[in-house]
């Protein structure tokens, strides 16, 4: 299913989901959907590697995590926050060197909490790994201040952004 893209989603210089500046980092590229959803866009290398050919389990489970907790930012796009827990369900083996697409969305959301769901969705539709968390709302100011550290937080624009993002259907 097309979806048309709303807007990108800031980078950090140094994390290492969404740092444009971590040689070692994913360098995930998120965006908000018409739908009212984040997609990350992926496509991890060796780097990530558990078993050969295989994306690290711990590397599903921070994509999977940064994609819900940018969730939030659809309809509260200033609140950041902490992950207070997360469960992933790891269903089908995540290759690396191939395009992923990764979806969040807000389950629930009070004044203090939020909670978000998504999937890692392979080329053909494969539901590879499902996740759950909770997130806890903090301001910026309790987390870290990134330009004492040397980091940014901006718009990193790129030639090859979508305009549209196709999400193949989906093969649980």
């Amino acid at each position: 299913m097309v979806k048309k893209v709303i807007r990108k989603h800031n980078n950090s210089g140094n994390c290492f989901v969404c740092g444009v500046n971590n040689d070692w980092g994913l360098g995930g590229r998120f965006y908000e959907l018409e739908d009212g959803s984040i997609v990350g866009l992926f496509n991890c290398n060796f780097k990530h590697q558990s078993y050969p050919g295989r994306v690290h389990g711990g590397v599903i489970c921070a994509m999977l995590d940064e994609t819900m907790g940018r969730a939030i930012n659809v309809t509260e796009p200033d609140t950041w926050a902490v992950t207070g827990d997360i469960n992933v369900r790891y269903k089908h083996p995540v290759p690396y060197e191939t395009p992923l697409i990764v979806t969040g969305r807000i389950s629930r959301n009070t004044r203090l909490i939020f909670e978000g769901e998504g999937e890692i969705i392979l080329p053909d539709g494969t539901v590879a790994a499902q996740g759950h968390a909770r997130y806890m709302k903090q301001p910026l100011s309790v987390i870290g201040d990134l330009e004492s550290n040397g980091d940014m937080w901006e718009l990193v624009e790129s030639p090859d952004d979508p305009a549209e993002i196709d999400i193949p259907e989906l093969k649980k």
